[in-house]
Formats: C-alpha cells, structure tokens, sequence
C-alpha cells in the first residue's frame, strides 16, 4: 500500500513538474513572440515620413556701390522669380529605444528632428547693370541666402510643419496601439504615455 502511495505521489510530482515546465515554456514563447512583434512593429515605421509643399516668390535684387569716391553711384537689379519644392521629413530610422521584456514596456529614448529641405529654381528676368557694378557669383550667391531666409519664415507660418508632426504623431500612435493591445507599456523619455493625446506633448514636437 505504501508503495502504490508512493508511486502515486511521485507520478503527481512528475506531471506537475512537467506542467509547470510547460506553462513557462508557453509563457516565454508568448514574452518572445510579443517582443518579436514591438521589433517587427519599428523595423515597419522606421522610414522615411515626408510632407511636401510648394512656395512661389518673386523678388527684386538691388545692389549699389560709390565708384570715384561719392562722385558715382553705380547700381544693378533683377527680377527674380522662385519656384520652390520643400519637404519637411522625419528619418523614422534614427529612432532609439529598448524594448524591456520583463517589465513588458517598450522605452523610446529619443525621436529625430525634422529634417527642412528647400529646393528652389531661379529664374532672372530684367537684370540690369552698370558696367562699373557687373553682376557676380557673389550677386547669385546673396540671392539665393535672401530667398532660403524668406522661404524658411514663410514655412515656419505655414502649417508645412503642423502637417509633418501631425504625420509623425499618427506613426508613432502605432506603438502605443500594439503596446497597449498586448497588455505592454509604451514609455518616452521615463514618462509614461497612458493615452494617444500625450504624443501630441512631447518634447520633440513641440514648437
């Protein structure tokens, strides 16, 4: 009889053994396949997101100088037309984080800044110069300084950027979607994002 008990008890422990062996093994296929999943998740997002707009100046470039003295006043000018494609992006890529198994939460330390890019094409028209004030590559070059300083003011009064950030908030909202529906947390910069409002808050978005 004792040893029928016996048996019985050791089998017990054996099956429970292996049981419990087998749940752990479950759960840390489970805790590999969610982490597999966050990484897959911002391998996916890591690209490139751009926002296009399109300006159109026209300036008038004036420049005078005092030739013999203040005898002189030798003057040139030009009517410049600009045509210019600007992208605002965010390299998605450079996005740096840790995924925390145990504490199941997925840290973003930091977000890249957008990134600005003017590509304007010039057009001159009605240049004019006195021969004692000829035109330069000096001339073009100040030009081209006046125009960017003139498109970045009007990119920063338009809503280019809004657009762009509104873009990079609706990717970054993937995260906190697949976080938060595998029961993880979602953490930037050590503050806990508990709702998809707080992305619109942070740091690297702000204005």
């Amino acid at each position: 009889m004792r040893k029928t008990l016996f048996g019985v008890i050791i089998t017990l422990v054996v099956l429970f053994t292996f049981k419990y062996c087998g749940d752990k093994k479950v759960d840390r296929i489970s805790l590999l396949e969610n982490t597999a999943l966050i990484q897959e998740q911002i391998k996916n997002v890591g690209k490139l997101v751009v926002t296009e707009g399109h300006f159109s100046e026209v300036f008038t470039y004036k420049n005078s100088k005092a030739v013999f003295g203040d005898l002189l006043e030798a003057k040139k000018r030009a009517i410049v037309i600009v045509n210019a494609d600007v992208t605002v992006s965010y390299d998605l890529s450079l996005i740096t984080y840790e995924v925390d198994e145990l504490a199941r939460t997925l840290r973003i330390m930091s977000i890249p800044k957008e990134e600005i890019t003017i590509s304007p094409d010039f057009e001159y028209y009605d240049i004019q110069a006195d021969f004692l004030n000829q035109f330069e590559a000096k001339d073009y070059n100040d030009i081209k300084k006046i125009v960017n300083t003139s498109l970045m003011k009007k990119i920063e009064a338009s809503d280019l950027k809004s657009n762009a950030q509104n873009r990079l908030i609706s990717e970054l909202s993937k995260f906190y979607i697949l976080t938060n529906t595998m029961g993880w947390t979602l953490e930037y910069n050590q503050n806990l994002v508990s709702n998809l409002d707080q992305l619109k808050s942070l740091p690297s978005l702000k204005k």
